[in-house]
């Protein structure tokens, strides 16, 4: 393994475990101690807990686990490993939070607050986590089951999955008004996933027109490690021949590019827009059926990472 996937499996693993705590936190804090329900496995948690007094960190982690023996074949271990170690973390989390709130929650006296709050919690660390390649398991895992092959939205997938959880949290509180919340929750969460996801993987592109695109184009392969298409062009009022660089990248490395755009040429023409998606080499992969998928593959050949 190099330094730089290295870097990146660690830096996966830190954002795993502040997005567990994240998690915890809105969860035990703001949801459970207000008998707020949610979906997925912190949802039946929640309900066994109100309803028999099981602690909630032990039936998640069972259920979880029960659960990943059977998405294994089709996540992989990468996935997987990232999932198991995301629900461990989850679990402690959940316990020392426990431990240090000895039970005793947030907003008692402002329920829709403490909802908003904790949707927005789980919600964040159930993208961040999907982000790194890894999830707090439960519905997210049938999420990402389905996104695997499917370009449909994780948050759509994970809000049907739970509207049955939180709809039986009635069959415990007793109380419609409670389970109005659990419904606040999920559709809050939901957006907060898609957000978090598509926030961390925006891609932009760059048209850089210069007459050092040479040494432009030299230093955005080797110090960025990102492709470059170099596109024939002349200037429509001077005649003046032109070649211009087509590159894509993540929005986070925007800056690294103009950095070494200045650094090259300050006068540099440069355009930058953002993308709806990019597939290829170096980015995601297309989310079709597998006989659609073979026949997209010479497509993604003509990523600019090839030129």
């Amino acid at each position: 393994m190099t330094k730089k996937k290295l870097f990146k499996e660690l830096h996966d693993y830190i954002i795993i475990a502040l997005a567990m705590l994240i998690g915890s936190i809105g969860w035990v804090v703001f949801l459970l101690p207000n008998d707020i329900g949610t979906g997925g496995i912190p949802g039946i948690s929640s309900i066994l807990y109100w309803g028999l007094k099981i602690p909630v960190q032990l039936t998640y982690l069972i259920v979880n686990l029960i659960l990943l023996a059977f998405a294994l074949r089709i996540l992989g271990w990468k996935f997987c490993v990232k999932t198991i170690y995301a629900v461990l973390l989850f679990t402690l989390f959940v316990s020392l939070v426990q431990m240090l709130t000895k039970g005793n929650g947030l907003l008692h006296d402002q329920k829709f607050m403490a909802t908003i709050i904790g949707g927005c919690f789980l919600g964040s660390s159930v993208g961040l986590g999907l982000s790194c390649n890894g999830s707090t398991g439960g519905s997210d895992v049938i999420a990402a089951m389905i996104n695997k092959n499917h370009d449909i939205s994780l948050g759509h997938v994970i809000l049907l999955c739970d509207l049955c959880v939180i709809t039986s949290s009635y069959l415990v509180l007793k109380d419609w008004e409670q389970v109005m919340y659990g419904y606040v929750v999920l559709f809050v969460s939901s957006f907060c996933v898609d957000y978090v996801v598509n926030t961390m993987r925006q891609s932009v592109q760059f048209f850089i027109i210069s007459d050092h695109h040479e040494e432009i184009g030299h230093a955005i392969n080797v110090d960025a490690q990102r492709g470059c298409t170099v596109i024939d062009g002349h200037g429509f009022y001077s005649g003046k021949e032109v070649k211009m660089l087509f590159v894509l990248t993540r929005k986070s490395e925007s800056q690294k590019i103009f950095r070494l755009i200045d650094e090259i040429d300050p006068q540099a023409f440069v355009s930058q827009s953002a993308v709806i998606g990019v597939y290829g080499l170096g980015f995601d992969r297309f989310k079709v059926g597998n006989k659609k998928e073979k026949k997209a593959e010479p497509i993604a050949s003509f990523s600019p990472q090839h030129s």
